[in-house]
């Protein structure tokens, strides 16, 4: 297969994933855990993806210092040059403006696709077909593309895209204009939302021309866009890690959606039907994997449930795990940390972390 080598793929994969803890700790994020169990982690996952349809040495992994060797470990396919190291975490706006001064230095005609590490994809062709309509989209026309989820739900835990007219191009289903980014809103609204029809979730996929994004960077997150244009030349030279060391301490901490994509007015939505989840929290986990009859989860090879039901039970494979009577709880065993949560009560569980964290330190986390 001849592929493009105008398209590149930004993979952001410098979470600390806190919401999976116990299993996900600082150290060994989710990103590159064997979650679903298998035998691949989740970036090991969207990196195959991708390499579907971008040559493997277009594809840009960008990660926290720490996780270099971890990076290169998972993806023995790539060079220690393809993976785009931040010195501290300054969320996804300039981790974005990195890649792009990088690819500026390799090829001016670039075409993107920017993508979490930790996503869930059920149906890998059509998510190819989606991303190739998408680079047909962006590469000849002046617009930032996101993807959009049909909702299935009235999730508060999902950021909304209202859309507009259609965008006749190509014959591509569902490309529509953006009207309104909205941020998680609460139950009512996403009832609204879910029930207008007008709505898609934001899956945090994006795609654009690197003219395009520059474009968008220099007109609505100018700060950004200079600290990174200053040192432009030195991308792609030895002298990068000393320029992205000076950057980053003094770089605003902002996210692409809030500091580009709500203000530009050239935002374009491609509404997708791949078998989309974010894997944000262990509901989610559970919510996309196969239950038995008493609508369990189980990951771990000693496993015992009695009167269990609706619940998520997650434990090292060696280790034997018995639960009675719970109902609709998660249940996570590690050799250093047990959590037991009531699965509607999940939104705590960043909030627990950073109690053990003020209690104890890093030693759990």
């Amino acid at each position: 297969m001849d592929m493009n080598q105008n398209l590149y793929c930004v993979i952001m994969a410098g979470g600390a994933g806190t919401r999976f803890w116990p299993v996900s700790r600082s150290t060994f994020p989710k990103q590159f855990i064997d979650i679903l169990g298998i035998g691949k982690s989740l970036l090991q996952l969207t990196f195959e993806r991708f390499t579907k349809i971008v040559p493997p040495q277009n594809v840009f992994i960008v990660t926290s210092a720490e996780y270099k060797d971890l990076t290169l470990k998972q993806l023995p396919q790539i060079t220690a040059s393809q993976i785009l190291l931040e010195p501290a975490r300054r969320n996804t706006a300039p981790c974005i403006a990195y890649a792009n001064f990088r690819i500026q230095q390799i090829n001016p005609d670039a075409c993107i696709v920017v993508a979490p590490s930790d996503h869930l994809i059920l149906n890998d062709q059509m998510f190819i077909e989606t991303i190739s309509n998408g680079f047909d989209f962006v590469a000849n026309n002046d617009n930032l593309l996101t993807l959009g989820i049909q909702p299935t739900r009235p999730d508060t835990g999902y950021g909304y895209i209202q859309f507009d007219e259609a965008i006749n191009f190509n014959n591509i289903a569902d490309l529509k204009r953006v009207k309104a980014f909205t941020e998680k809103p609460n139950l009512e609204f996403a009832k609204f939302f879910v029930e207008s029809g007008e709505f898609y979730w934001n899956s945090g996929i994006f795609l654009w021309s690197l003219k395009s994004i520059q474009a968008a960077f220099k007109k609505h997150l100018a700060e950004v866009y200079n600290l990174f244009n200053s040192k432009s030349e030195l991308f792609n030279t030895d002298d990068e890690e000393d320029a992205i060391g000076q950057i980053y301490p003094v770089c605003p901490n902002i996210s692409i959606d809030y500091g580009v994509m709500e203000k530009a007015d050239n935002v374009a939505v491609l509404g997708s039907h791949f078998g989309w989840s974010d894997l944000g929290t262990w509901t989610s986990l559970y919510e996309n994997q196969p239950k038995n009859d008493e609508q369990n989860v189980i990951s771990g090879d000693n496993v015992l449930l009695y009167n269990t039901n609706r619940s998520i039970v997650y434990a090292p494979k060696d280790k034997l795990v018995v639960v009675q009577g719970l109902t609709n709880y998660i249940v996570v065993d590690t050799p250093d940390a047990l959590l037991i949560c009531d699965k509607d009560e999940e939104q705590t569980v960043k909030v627990i972390v950073n109690d053990i964290k003020s209690k104890t330190g890093d030693k759990y986390i």
